[in-house]
Formats: structure tokens, sequence, C-alpha cells
């Protein structure tokens, strides 16, 4: 049983937002949907919901059009990423509300509410208001709210993305033991953030303009993006790409730079091709490697990124530990062609480590 769409397609002013998109949400799975901003999550989202009009294709839920009910009439529960509850409730009337807009007695419905509390860790916080929480807490009480529904498709448009990363990185561990007691429901999350569509994910999704890229596991998304823009987007920092061609068993960079053809490009034709490698497997090398010229560095946390300019292109480079570079400073740059990724030129994946 599933929610199936079929080239679903919404246009504004002829400008399509949702562009011919097909996929299968499974019940009892949680799928991320990852893509930067403006990719067309939220509007997604909204549209399954029913706030959104869809102009072309269709929409089943377990068989039946879902596009044919009206939205009073969809079992969905939707987080946003502006957490709203009723400031007037308490935190234990906040989730029993819904409930009992269903029909639940008071009593069963606050008792509904106390054992979904406990599962987001606000036993102790019934009585408060709203106001009376901290961000994270707020938002846990969105989440309960709709976990306290159990409705039938489960939407979260970017839930964390207004807390701190330490709550955040603490958020993404409880959420999936929350998720996966959602067993009869559809799940789908929205996220911009690689690490949370990977970590979170028994399927990932990846969107850009309107279309839908890929959907696959998270290890074969990651391991084998379809393309250089799902490499750019389910990597941070983004995949680096350069391009640079085969021939005698060679690749040619740019500056007179050649490579050893590894062995999981071996049966490619001679010709151009684009390649990628993942910040974190470039390294600072020695005086044989390429040597490039520092443009800009950053330290986030334990890491550094350095970005440089070579003779075949920029790069970006993300080492450990906390590291100074001088503007215009000549650094050597190792590239290891065991791990490097190709792609034609149409910025298809046509070899991957």
């Amino acid at each position: 049983m599933a929610l199936i769409a079929d080239h679903l397609t919404l246009e504004v002013d002829r400008v399509p937002h949702l562009d011919g998109l097909s996929f299968t949400l499974e019940r009892g799975r949680l799928h991320t949907l990852i893509g930067r901003t403006l990719a067309g999550k939220t509007t997604l989202l909204r549209a399954i919901a029913g706030l959104e009009r869809i102009d072309r294709g269709s929409l089943d839920l377990d068989g039946e059009s879902f596009l044919a009910r009206p939205v009073w009439e969809r079992d969905v529960a939707m987080v946003y990423e502006q957490f709203i509850n009723y400031p007037h409730l308490s935190v234990l009337d906040n989730v029993a509300f819904p409930l009992r807009r269903r029909g639940l007695s008071a009593d069963a419905a606050r008792e509904r509410a106390r054992t979904v509390l406990e599962r987001v860790s606000l036993v102790g916080f019934e009585k408060r208001r709203p106001s009376q929480l901290s961000g994270g807490q707020q938002q846990r009480v969105a989440l309960a709210r709709a976990l306290a529904r159990g409705a039938d498709v489960l939407l979260l448009d970017e839930p964390l993305a207004n807390l701190d990363y330490k709550l955040r990185e603490q958020m993404r561990e409880e959420l999936r033991g929350l998720f996966s007691d959602q067993g009869g429901s559809i799940v789908l999350y929205t996220t911009t953030e690689p690490a949370e569509a990977m970590v979170l994910g028994d399927v990932v999704l990846v969107m850009h303009e309107g279309r839908m890229l890929q959907m696959g596991p998270p290890d074969e998304v990651f391991d084998r993006p379809a393309t250089t823009t799902v490499a750019g987007i389910v990597n941070d920092p983004p995949m680096n790409i350069v391009d640079a061609a085969i021939e005698d068993g060679l690749i040619r960079l740019g500056g007179g730079r050649s490579l050893p053809l590894p062995m999981h490009m071996r049966g490619l034709p001679p010709g151009n091709y684009r390649f990628g490698l993942r910040a974190n497997e470039l390294k600072l090398g020695s005086t044989d490697d390429a040597v490039g010229t520092v443009t800009f560095s950053e330290v986030s946390g334990s890491e550094t990124f350095i970005h440089v300019d070579t003779g075949f292109g920029p790069l970006v480079i993300q080492i450990e530990g906390v590291h100074r570079f001088a503007l215009d400073a000549a650094v050597p740059v190792a590239i290891d062609q065991e791990r490097l990724f190709a792609f034609d030129p149409n910025d298809r994946l046509v070899a991957a480590p």
C-alpha cells in the first residue's frame, strides 16, 4: 500500500513548479526529500495536502485517487519549518485538540496525548503554555500533535531548520525512533541537509528545480549519484567537479597534469568527461602534486575548508583540525584517482569508485 505520483505537474503562469514528478512512497518507511532552497519541496508537500492545485498527472493513495478527495477528507498531518502551536492552550491540550476534533472523548484524547508527549520527552511540561517553552520544546509539541493523529500521510517540512546545531543533532537521533513507530503512515520529511537526509531516510528522494532527479536507499544515492547535480546536492560541501579527458590510458587534467586511469574507469572510451571528488577525499600533498592557490579558507568547528584555484579548476578541500592559510598561498593538492567519479558531458554518472 502506497502513495503513488505519476507525472505530477503544477504550473504558475505556465512556469512549472512541479515538473512531471513520479514516485512511490510506501507505508512504514521514512522518506527524506532533499533539495536546495526553491527546489519545490514545500510546493510538493502542499500539493499532497491539497493546498495547491495540480494541473496534470495523478496521485493515488492505496489505489484510489487522492486528488479527488477534498482537502478536509485527506487524512494528512503536517509539521512546518515555523512551528505552529495554539498559544492559549497548554502543551497537553495542544496535542489533544485535533483528537477532540476527530471525535475522541476528552479523557481519551488527553490519555493519548500524554503517551505521545512521553515519546517526545515532554513529560512534566503538560500544563505549560507554548510561550513558556524553548524553541526545541515548541517544535516537539508540534511534532507530538502530528504524531498523535496517526494520520495516513505525515508531512514534515524542514522541521529542524530553525533549531540550533546541537539541538538539531539531538533531535535527529530521537526522530528516527519516533517515526519508526508510525508503521501505518506514509512519512515524507524534507530537508536541505545531506547528513539529515542520509541519517533519517529509509529512502532518499533528490529534487531540483521542480524535478525528481533520483530516488533510492541512502547508500545508493550517496555512492552512485545519478548526475553532477545530485552529487552537489547530497554532499556538503558540494562535490568538486572538473572537466578533463581520458586519453592513452590517462586522465588528462588542465595545466598539463595527468593521472593514471583507475580500475573502475578502464571500460570507458576515450573522450571528454567531468570528474568528481568529494572535498574530504582531497588532501594536501607533496611537492610532486599539483599546486593550487588559496582563494579563501574557513574554519568550521574542528574542520578547515580550503578553497583553491588550480590549473584544472577550482577545488574545495576539507581537512581535519584548525589550520590557517594566507590568501594566495601556494598549496600542493593530492588527488586520489581511485576515489574519482566520472560523468559524461551530459552530466550523467558513468563510473563510480
